[in-house]
């Protein structure tokens, strides 16, 4: 008689549990479920009988712009990585109370969240043709552009893009660096390893994880930013998200209207490998910091 009733609330406390979740569900369904089924349903749609824009999407000119995308999201990833790292070891180095580790934290989170407009108009203000860092290299004999650089080229996008990449590389480093036990380097001690040894068998498996989840992270941040380069490019890049502006504003090719939902399909799946990659990694290296 006891399981009666209860079993009957059981259902009631779910109903209440899941209840709060129900507006965050409903936007995210709307917002991002939704134009995701009818991205890949416009994808999956064929116009001619020449190519299916899913294949077309990933050939020739686009399959080369795709290229591109992943060449550019790869490198400023990797050196994220390498100056997120080194700089979350520093700030780890610091100790908790001290000012400048709070400046760079705080400067961090800052900058890993700036993008868009407003910090392409700060590249082109310093780093343009006629920007302020260009002008002051030129009076001391540095010609950047006489050089090749180009603000808008693949290099002033790497350039521009590692702003945001390595500051979220180290909030991400950061608990994983502090989170090596010094009991582990002690252990290691005693068994005869010096600190070369105890970093190869014992730091870097470690935190293996949480420096590659980091690296894709930054290849999907990259790979998903649109603003900062398409401000950069005035809308001429060669990179997906303004590759799929271009077609979603209507300049299309008779029978290819279907192309840019194809190339935001694959975004969209490119997205969901990376942040899936990320999320299980990140989930490991929590076991190990447990």
């Amino acid at each position: 008689m006891r399981g009666g009733p209860s079993n009957g609330r059981a259902p009631v406390a779910v109903v209440r549990a899941w209840m709060p979740l129900v507006p965050f569900m409903g936007f995210v369904g709307l917002f991002l479920l939704w134009p995701a089924v009818v991205v890949f349903r416009r994808a999956l749609e064929q116009l001619d009988a020449v190519r299916a824009p899913m294949l077309e999407a990933i050939t020739g000119q686009y399959g080369n712009n795709f290229a591109f995308s992943l060449r550019l999201s790869a490198l400023t990833a990797l050196l994220g990585v390498v100056i997120g790292t080194a700089t979350a070891v520093a700030v780890v180095r610091l100790g908790q109370a001290s000012t400048t580790r709070n400046l760079i934290i705080g400067w961090s989170a800052v900058a890993a969240n700036l993008g868009g407009l407003p910090l392409a108009f700060a590249f082109i203000a310093a780093l343009g043709k006629q920007g302020l860092i260009t002008r002051l290299l030129s009076e001391l004999g540095i010609d950047l552009i006489g050089a090749g650089f180009d603000i808008a080229g693949f290099w002033g996008i790497v350039l521009a893009y590692l702003y945001f990449q390595f500051p979220l590389m180290t909030l991400v480093m950061v608990p994983a660096i502090e989170g090596l036990r010094a009991s582990w380097r002690e252990s290691a001690a005693n068994l005869g390893a010096d600190t070369t040894t105890y970093w190869r068998l014992v730091g870097l498996p470690i935190l293996a994880p949480p420096i590659i989840s980091g690296f894709l992270l930054l290849l999907a941040n990259a790979f998903s930013a649109y603003a900062t380069a398409y401000a950069l490019s005035a809308g001429g890049s060669r990179l997906i998200p303004v590759q799929i502006r271009f077609f979603l504003q209507g300049n299309t090719i008779t029978g290819k209207a279907n192309l840019g939902y194809a190339l935001a399909a694959w975004m969209i799946i490119v997205m969901v490998v990376t942040m899936g990659g990320f999320l299980a990694l990140r989930r490991r290296a929590e076991r190990w910091r447990a």
